[in-house]
């Protein structure tokens, strides 16, 4: 199976929805952070390991306990996939903190800031533009 193949793509989402069920629902580890998304799945071709990717919003503090508490109920987790999941093979998991939806609330903060202090200037200049329109009208 080559790794980008349909057949892969289909279980890496499977594997993916499963995880995010799984860590929402399944597991009481009161370590684990409740705004713990799973962002990807990798699953490697032979289904002997699978690589996930999760993001945790919250402060240092969370995503270290959460990566704790997520390592500590690997075996549990692995289980619960098994499962449900009718795979050859059960991976492996590797969990990866991943950091891009902290980054882009970040960004997010940040371009709500521009834009809310650039209306008191952009109007100045609208109102420049206008004057200066109406000036070549004339």
């Amino acid at each position: 199976m080559r790794k980008n193949s349909i057949k892969n793509t289909r279980i890496n989402g499977e594997v993916q929805r499963v995880l995010a069920e799984i860590i929402r629902g399944d597991i009481k580890d009161p370590r684990i952070s409740p705004l713990t998304s799973v962002v990807a799945v990798e699953v490697a071709p032979d289904l002997k390991s699978c690589k996930a990717w999760i993001s945790v919003l919250g402060g240092e503090e969370a995503r270290k306990e959460t990566y704790a508490g997520l390592k500590s109920a690997e075996g549990y987790i692995r289980r619960q996939l098994a499962q449900t999941i009718n795979l050859r093979n059960t991976p492996d998991i590797t969990f990866i903190m991943d950091q891009s939806i902290e980054y882009g609330v970040n960004m997010a903060h940040k371009i709500d800031e521009v834009v809310s202090t650039e209306p008191a200037g952009s109007e100045e200049t609208d109102d420049a533009a206008d004057s200066g329109q109406e000036d070549e009208e004339e």
